[in-house]
């Protein structure tokens, strides 16, 4: 169905720029200010180019020539392209995690849409937290918007093998911690694990969300699939600035597509890639944004429905995203898929899913699985209950040895993250593979800022003797590129006195994977005892953004947002008059 255009004096931009009094004569002065003439933005859409370039961000090294390449579509579109800086979110470097910051870029992405002549939005991000936080600040905005992913990054290589990011740094520490290799090996994998610009290539978190931004409708098709360096990712960014600028003129905004439909459907397609468990925590913040209450039930719901389809690393066997590229990418994993989305949401290039997904092939079955051979017959992740977690936990079962999937064993446990790394290799630590290592104390408010520490480190001794996964549990998450038998974002965390907070070493823990069971074999009447005798750690942060971080933080099973962004009423434009 045809949608009514707008016409220009109906655009948001034309009560800063279009108006004959004072203030819009200040405005268009500063613009002339600037270079450009009056032609360049009367009566055209304003886009504003939210870009997390920084030179300490290497997953968005290649942003700089990306804004220019959507700004030349946004320039053919009839648009005026406005390239805005925002926090970059760098993975690897920002401490004590970016997920201490997912809301603050969420909150400056919303605020420079709102506080600016702006008519629509490209968002430009890839890098783990950035998708979710630029969607989440976008969509509270409400103004029409399209995603530009970063794109994966090349494959890495060591001797001719392949090497995938995040996953073969914790395969090849442990093997140098356990004597196998040599240090001069350790540094050539070092040299060779991350070859080019682009985000992690493995199914790792960045990969995940960028997959959950094409499959929620948006990104344009195929988008989150391209590599970084390939020539199709930079003729992407050009058709993202052109087809904004329609996206305006036919006010497609983020309440079409965001619905409770094509949440489920990007549900489903992490579990059919087994994608990252931080997808768990993602998905409900973004849900929550968009109005749409998504429990963490309704993950394992679709789990037990939807085969594991992806063969990518570190749940599938040896490919990386740049095979996954080659061999039909997103849309042809989600063809094989069909009978189990929702065909008809909305997408941001004005067309359906379903017929987005026309024409789409497989050209590699072994890296996307034919639904008659799947990696697993059931999604890759799934939700856990019990007294050890009341609102849930999540394990992801493809990628653990399935001997712990069923497994009871005594606690070790360390109060936090210095305990861990203070005691873990200590010859004198009383554990062996039957032993659950806990880590308390590292959740959104306790680590703080839910850092990436739930896959716990095997103990230098059970290295030695060939041990390569123990169930581990934690109120922490861990990276998307990690594996094992780790069981995360316990909620309630330890730092509130939640059931993680009261584990004693030697207290036995029983996880069910299949019958998505978690619980700690001690009386209520002892747990009640200890409850009544645990005192609460001290703050992090008394001043400044890590103080209103832990006054409004939600815990995991609510997306871990602040609970004063979460829907609502929507804040009112400024007045441009004044």
């Amino acid at each position: 169905m045809a949608r009514t255009r707008k016409r220009p004096e109906e655009l948001r931009s034309h009560r800063w720029f279009g108006t004959r009094g004072l203030r819009s004569f200040t405005h268009r002065s500063r613009a002339l200010q600037m270079g450009y003439t009056i032609k360049d933005f009367a009566g055209k859409p304003v886009i504003a180019i939210i870009n997390t370039w920084s030179d300490i961000n290497p997953c968005h090294a290649h942003f700089r020539t990306r804004a220019e390449e959507v700004k030349r579509g946004v320039w053919q579109a009839g648009g005026f392209p406005l390239e805005m800086p925002a926090i970059a979110l760098a993975e690897p470097f920002q401490k004590p995690s970016t997920m201490l910051y997912r809301n603050m870029l969420a909150m400056e992405t919303e605020e420079l849409l709102r506080g600016y002549p702006v008519d629509g939005a490209v968002l430009m991000g890839g890098c783990d937290k950035t998708t979710p936080a630029l969607i989440m600040g976008a969509t509270s905005m409400g103004l029409p918007f399209i995603y530009m992913p970063a794109g994966p990054m090349l494959r890495g290589n060591w001797h001719g093998e392949s090497l995938g990011s995040g996953s073969d740094s914790w395969k090849y520490w442990a093997e140098l911690r356990a004597g196998n290799i040599t240090e001069h090996e350790w540094d050539e994998v070092e040299a060779g694990i991350a070859r080019s610009h682009g985000h992690c290539m493995t199914m790792g978190t960045a990969s995940t969300m960028t997959s959950v931004a094409e499959t929620l409708g948006l990104t344009l098709p195929g988008a989150a699939s391209i590599p970084a360096p390939d020539a199709n990712h930079p003729r992407m960014a050009t058709a993202s600035g052109r087809r904004i600028v329609e996206m305006v003129w036919d006010d497609l905004r983020p309440a079409e597509i965001l619905t409770a439909k094509a949440f489920d459907n990007a549900i489903t397609v992490v579990h059919a890639l087994s994608g990252s468990t931080n997808a768990l925590i993602h998905l409900v913040a973004m849900a929550g944004r968009a109005g749409v209450d998504l429990k963490l039930d309704r993950f394992d719901e679709l789990a037990r429905q939807t085969p594991v389809l992806a063969n990518i690393r570190p749940a599938g066997q040896k490919y990386l995203m740049e095979d996954f590229y080659y061999a039909g990418g997103l849309r042809a994993m989600m063809s094989e898929l069909k009978d189990l989305l929702n065909l008809d949401c909305a997408t941001v290039n004005g067309r359906t899913l379903g017929e987005n997904l026309e024409g789409t092939k497989i050209y590699n079955d072994d890296v996307i699985r034919r639904r008659d051979n799947p990696l697993s017959a059931s999604g890759g992740l799934a939700v856990l209950r019990g007294n050890l977690a009341p609102d849930g936990a999540v394990i992801k079962p493809t990628a653990a040895e399935p001997h712990l999937l069923k497994h009871t064993g005594p606690a070790v446990v360390f109060k936090n993250y210095d305990d861990l790394y203070a005691r873990v290799d200590s010859d004198d630590l009383k554990v062996d593979e039957n032993s659950v290592l806990v880590l308390q104390n590292a959740g959104p408010q306790g680590g703080p800022g839910m850092p990436e520490w739930g896959q716990l480190p095997i103990p230098k001794k059970l290295l030695q003797q060939g041990v390569r996964d123990m169930v581990r549990i934690s109120d922490a998450r861990m990276s998307g590129t990690s594996y094992g038998a780790c069981v995360l974002h316990v909620a309630p965390e330890a730092y509130i006195g939640g059931p993680l907070a009261l584990v004693r070493d030697g207290d036995l823990i029983e996880l069910d994977v299949d019958a998505r069971k978690l619980e700690l074999k001690v009386s209520a009447e002892e747990l009640a005892k200890r409850k009544a005798a645990w005192k609460q750690p001290p703050p992090h942060y008394t001043r400044g953004y890590g103080a209103i971080y832990s006054q409004h933080i939600t815990q995991a099973d609510k997306g871990c947002d602040l609970d004063v962004l979460h829907y609502g009423d929507p804040t009112p434009d400024p007045e441009v008059v004044h």
